[in-house]
C-alpha cells in the first residue's frame, strides 16, 4: 500500500544532510595525530566530555566551553576545536538534492539538529545550510531541549504548522525515531546508504505529486 501524501520533511543535520559523522571523526583523529577512537571516547564515554556535549546541545554551555574541555581531554589545542573537529564533514548531495526537490514541489522542509553550537564556528552556515534554505529551523540549543525528547519534535511541527501525520522525519540514530513515531510522524532510518534514503524520499514525493 503506498504511503499517504506528505507535506512536511524534517531532516537531521549531522549524518543525514551531511556525510557520516563517524567518518568525519576518524579523519579528525588522523589530522590531529590522535590514537584511533580517542575522540569518540572523549565525546561518548568520558564523563566530562559527555556532560559538556549535553550542556552545549541545550544551550547551557558555549562552544568555547566544549572546545576547552574536549581539548584538555585530548591534550590538543582548543582553538576553534569544533571547526577543526568538523572540518571533514561535507553535504550529502543525494539527500540535499532530494530535500530541495521536495521543497520545490511544495513540501515544507525543516532542519532539526542537536546543536554543535553556532559561535565561533557555525557548521550549518559553513556547509551552506543556513536558515534561508529551510522553511523551519530547529536547533536544540535555541529550544533548550534535545532529541530524543518528544518536545523538540512538537516544536518542529509547530514551526512547520503541520500535523504529525503530514510529516516525515529522517535521522541516522535509531533512538531518535520512536518519540517522533509516537506523535504520528512517519520516520526513515538513514543508514550508510544515502541513495536508499533519497529513493525513499523520492517515492514519497512521487506519490504526493500524483494524488
Amino acid at each position: 500500500m503506498p504511503a499517504a501524501p506528505y507535506n512536511g520533511l524534517i531532516l537531521d543535520f549531522g549524518g543525514v544532510l551531511t556525510t557520516r559523522m563517524r567518518t568525519n571523526g576518524e579523519a579528525f583523529e588522523r589530522s590531529e595525530g590522535l590514537p584511533p577512537g580517542a575522540y569518540f571516547h572523549a565525546l561518548d564515554e568520558h564523563p566530562e566530555g559527555v556532560e559538556v556535549y549535553a550542556a552545549l546541545e541545550v544551550g547551557e554551555a558555549t562552544q568555547d566551553d566544549w572546545n576547552v574541555t574536549i581539548g584538555r581531554l585530548l591534550g590538543i589545542d582548543p582553538t576553534n576545536l569544533m571547526g577543526r573537529a568538523l572540518a571533514a564533514l561535507r553535504p550529502e548531495g543525494l539527500i540535499v538534492d532530494a530535500a530541495q526537490r521536495a521543497r520545490e514541489a511544495g513540501v515544507k522542509v525543516a532542519l532539526l539538529s542537536n546543536s554543535f553550537g553556532l559561535r565561533p564556528y557555525n557548521p550549518y552556515e559553513a556547509l551552506g545550510m543556513g536558515e534561508d534554505r529551510f522553511d523551519a529551523y530547529i536547533l536544540s540549543e535555541r529550544e533548550g531541549v534535545r532529541k530524543p525528547a518528544p518536545l523538540i519534535y512538537q516544536r518542529a511541527l509547530e514551526k512547520l504548522d503541520l500535523r504529525a501525520e503530514e510529516c516525515v522525519f529522517v535521522d541516522d540514530h535509531v533512538k531518535n525515531l520512536p518519540p517522533a513515531e509516537a506523535l504520528g510522524i512517519r520516520t526513515i532510518h538513514h543508514t550508510t546508504d544515502p541513495a536508499a534514503t533519497a529513493a525513499a524520499l523520492e517515492s514519497l514525493l512521487a506519490n504526493r505529486t500524483t494524488t
